[in-house]
């Protein structure tokens, strides 16, 4: 029975997110009903697909990101190197969710017959969202997809956020502090302020959530809110699914952890001052500066607490 590889190198949680509609999609054509992904580690696709049914293996894509050093899979040997490795899946079929030479040279080293990838799309696809590429491709091979991102939190990572914070009082609000560039980055002013609005309005919690970058942060933004304010920094990927799949409104940054909460059906509330809003999913609302977002231009501070008050008190009914 052939199996089914996939590589997905793009680097971020969002991007896997994005993704989980085609991986799946793809199982489901596969003749053994499963895939072996290839992808970064960033992109924490081991914690996020924990335990799915249709992930047969992970492997990773060892390239450097930004200033960090090459890696194996880097440099004019890397496709040498990747090719080898994929031997190890012993795949007939690979997706190969990129445009890049690299990876078709790769795995047609790897000897598998039947390699899909973006090359196949027709040159005005170029320009499509990374997420809209992938349905464009799938439906191009005659694979049936909803392409909404969705993700069902772990039972057990459930227990866990019931317990750590089933004492809190109600309405929960979840804020994603964090973003991957300073032009995502609504000011720690702003967050210390809906804080505080939120929590003398509802009587409610505010839960601080970010990685182990955004530690300081949500310390500073702590001091200067009140009220029942608490962090929940650096948990595990289905943790933090399933605490704004638990909480009653997740409102943060253009980031992975947005799409997460947004992936659980969780009212969501993202804002998109310095990149696009995104439009995967029927249970977001995009806040933008007057005027709109820019890409790369910071106008974070122009989305006003009131704005995001306004937009929660939607998302409570």
């Amino acid at each position: 029975m052939g199996k089914t590889l996939v590589i997905q190198p793009l680097p971020g949680i969002g991007d896997m997110v994005w993704h989980l509609p085609h991986l799946k999609a793809i199982a489901e054509r596969a003749p053994d009903g499963k895939i072996a992904l290839v992808t970064k580690r960033r992109s924490a696709a081991d914690q996020m697909l924990e335990g799915a049914p249709w992930i047969s293996d992970i492997g990773w894509l060892d390239r450097a990101q930004g200033k960090e050093k090459a890696g194996r899979h880097d440099g004019p040997l890397g496709a040498v190197r990747l090719g080898n490795d994929l031997k190890a899946f012993e795949a007939e079929t690979v997706w190969i969710l990129h445009r890049s030479w690299r990876y078709l040279t790769a795995t047609r080293m790897a000897g598998i017959p039947n390699r899909i990838s973006y090359r196949e799309l027709p040159n005005e696809g170029r320009d499509l969202h990374q997420a809209d590429k992938a349905t464009a491709l799938l439906r191009q091979r005659g694979l049936s997809v909803d392409p909404t991102p969705r993700l069902e939190p772990p039972a057990a990572a459930k227990a866990e956020i019931k317990r750590l914070y089933g004492e809190l009082p109600r309405p929960w609000l979840v804020l994603g502090i964090g973003a991957s560039e300073p032009f995502k980055l609504w000011p720690e002013a702003n967050f210390s302020a809906l804080a505080r609005a939120f929590t003398d309005r509802t009587g409610g919690s505010v839960i601080l959530m970010g990685g182990e970058a955004e530690k300081e942060s949500a310390e500073r933004i702590l001091q200067n809110a009140r009220g029942e304010v608490v962090l929940a920094i650096n948990r595990p990927i289905g943790q933090a699914a399933a605490l704004a799949a638990t909480a009653d409104a997740f409102l943060g940054n253009d980031s992975g952890m947005l799409n997460l909460a947004a992936a659980t059906g969780a009212p969501t509330i993202g804002l998109f001052g310095g990149s696009p809003p995104l439009a995967l999913y029927p249970n977001l609302d995009a806040l933008q500066p007057p005027g709109g977002a820019e890409y790369r231009v910071d106008r974070m501070a122009e989305i006003e607490v009131e704005v995001t008050m306004n937009a929660l008190t939607r998302a409570l009914g």
